[in-house]
């Protein structure tokens, strides 16, 4: 099992300095509103690849009146240590240390598979496709690590391609073809490692037991095959015209549909889409610990407070024994169905404390 023993905040949103050590199953947060719960699940969620749970600019995290940088810090079971962080004369590059040696963002998805569900992802369905091919690619980045490569390189490309389109009459066709060359690369990958999440992800949560969170049917929509630099070659004039590319992966939607009802998810009710969401992710948590042989992560907040008894309760015993789970309250009644053994914390206007 991967979890995580530690954890250190430095200059960290409302955290000035502030560190728990926990222990393998339940991590447990409670307190006021505004008091920093979510800042500490967002931590975690840094120290995997990406802008974490919240997806705002790296910038914008570090300490209101601190040093201008910040530091987050987790040591995991086996010993490793994992760090990122800002310095202040360079607040918007993100700085990772594994083991205390500098390395890449991306080789974070080597050592830990963090999943997480916020009060925000609640309009999944009714959001756009980009925030659902967001989430998808976080469900895959945790069963490929090599998946967030293969997106930033793709990202890279495509915006160098679209910067030489504005200028049509001089751009160089041979960087074009070279960048959509590299496009169809990554792309072809990117299509590929979402395409089998989706059918893993289908086929785990077909083989789950019925309870209070209801199956979901997914689909993906959009590009998915075919000689995607042909394509882009083929568009340039109206790629140039539109000021991006309009075919590619990066124009594919995840379609979940309630099978129980035979519905688009979009179509329920806020309860039916939170019980919806939640049963995904937890299918999904279920087919990375098959996967990775450890399940990962997972960082739910403010999730219990939305759940009625008998959901919350199925919620729990779904949840244990299934790898650390870290979860947030205002009320820390709201996780009395929980053993003795979880890790307990008070969070208030940022301080944390054993409960």
């Amino acid at each position: 099992m991967t979890a995580l023993t530690r954890l250190s905040l430095t200059d960290f949103r409302n955290h000035r300095d502030a560190s728990l050590e926990t222990g393998p199953g339940f991590v447990l947060l409670s307190g006021p509103n505004g008091a920093g719960k979510t800042n500490v699940l967002e931590a975690v969620s840094l120290l995997t690849p990406g802008r974490g749970l919240r997806q705002v600019p790296i910038s914008e995290m570090a300490r209101s009146n601190g040093a201008g940088g910040f530091a987050v810090a987790g040591r995991l079971e086996s010993g490793t240590e994992l760090g990122t962080g800002t310095i202040p004369a360079a607040p918007d590059r993100r700085l990772v240390r594994i083991n205390g040696a500098a390395s890449a963002v991306n080789s974070l998805s080597e050592w830990l598979s963090v999943l997480w569900l916020t009060p925000a992802m609640d309009r999944l369905f009714t959001d756009s496709a980009g925030g659902r091919r967001r989430f998808l690619d976080r469900l895959t980045l945790a069963l490929d690590p090599g998946h967030a490569s293969h997106a930033a390189r793709y990202e890279t490309a495509m915006r160098a391609r679209n910067k030489l389109l504005v200028d049509s009459e001089t751009a160089d066709a041979s960087w074009l073809t070279a960048l959509e060359m590299q496009m169809a690369e990554h792309g072809a990958a990117l299509g590929e490692a979402r395409s089998h999440t989706v059918t893993a992800l289908s086929e785990a949560m077909a083989n789950l037991p019925d309870d209070d969170f209801p199956r979901a049917a997914l689909t993906l929509e959009g590009w998915q095959e075919g000689d995607l630099a042909v394509a882009l070659r083929a568009n340039r004039t109206r790629d140039a015209t539109a000021g991006r590319a309009i075919e590619g992966p990066h124009r594919q939607d995840l379609i979940v549909t309630h099978v129980a009802k035979d519905q688009p998810a979009a179509r329920g009710s806020t309860g039916e889409q939170k019980a919806l969401l939640l049963g995904l992710v937890l299918a999904h948590g279920e087919l990375v610990a098959r996967r990775r042989g450890q399940p990962p992560i997972l960082l739910l907040d403010e999730v219990a407070a939305h759940l009625d008894p008998t959901r919350r309760a199925a919620l729990f015993a779904r949840l244990d024994g299934r790898g650390q789970v870290w979860m947030t309250a205002t009320e820390p009644a709201l996780f009395d169905a929980i053993g003795d053994t979880a890790s307990r914390f008070h969070v208030d206007a940022g301080t944390i404390s054993p409960a």
